[in-house]
């Protein structure tokens, strides 16, 4: 039997899911990160497989998120974006680091995923965390400093007043250069990775995704069954149920 339980990890509010016969085991780990203005509950879907499977799942709520939800407006939170991911990115590494210490974890059979923004944290995540085994990006972008550029562009068009000068929006999008996968596609070292996008998407462009791919195939030759790029001609900003079960797939082949 599956069992979801709602505790604090690292001082993070998570559901944990696991099969209740495995509760104490030391299991392989994934971590499933949501996307932005969404929260923990919304991908029980992926725990709840996943643990069938045998794995311990975690999905943390995001700073400002879930539980975590503060009385920001809609403009406060879309400028607490970067923050945002940034800190999930941390958090990551703090859950991890806790259940290894509580010896609840294989800490060589560690996956990561995510949904939206949870794309974006799980491409950033791969640039800086070697020990992360697989991962899948779900409509995500590993392109940092284009996507940065486009949202600051974005906000400009609808008249968002943004509170820092061009100087301090430089230095942010600096601050994130560590993060920013297609410029150092190295640091993925060969490592499974399922990348899912719908040509559709008029959140986060659906580009970004297909030339990071095309640009890290080569680094992928004599490895080709850990990299797989699924194209959706027809889905948006939606994640479909044949990526849901493509991820589920990937982790029980890679992880």
């Amino acid at each position: 039997m599956v069992i979801i339980e709602k505790e604090n990890i690292a001082q993070v509010p998570v559901l944990h899911v696991v099969k209740k016969e495995k509760r104490e085991e030391r299991l392989p780990f994934i971590l499933f990160i949501h996307g932005f203005t969404s929260a923990k509950e919304h991908n029980l879907h992926f725990g709840y497989l996943l643990a069938e499977a045998g794995y311990r799942v975690v999905l943390p709520d995001a700073l400002h998120h879930g539980e975590r939800e503060q009385a920001l407006t809609e403009t406060q939170l879309q400028l607490a974006f970067w923050k945002i991911v940034t800190r999930t990115i941390a958090e990551i590494r703090q859950i991890k680091e806790e259940l290894e210490l509580r010896r609840l974890i294989q800490p060589d059979r560690v996956g990561l995923a995510g949904t939206s923004m949870g794309g974006i944290v799980t491409f950033g995540a791969l640039a800086v965390y070697p020990w992360i085994k697989a991962a899948v990006s779900l409509m995500g972008s590993p392109m940092y400093e284009a996507f940065f550029d486009a949202l600051i562009e974005a906000g400009k068009k609808m008249e968002v007043t943004i509170p820092l000068s061009d100087e301090q929006l430089e230095r942010e999008k600096a601050r994130l250069m560590k993060y920013d996968l297609s410029k150092q596609p190295e640091k993925l070292a060969g490592r499974p990775l399922l990348i899912w996008h719908g040509k559709c998407d008029q959140v986060v462009p659906y580009s970004y995704t297909y030339e990071f791919y095309e640009q890290i195939k080569p680094l992928y030759q004599g490895k080709e069954e850990n990299l797989k790029f699924i194209s959706d001609d027809t889905a948006g900003h939606k994640v479909t149920r044949e990526a849901f079960l493509e991820t589920v797939k990937w982790f029980t082949k890679h992880v």
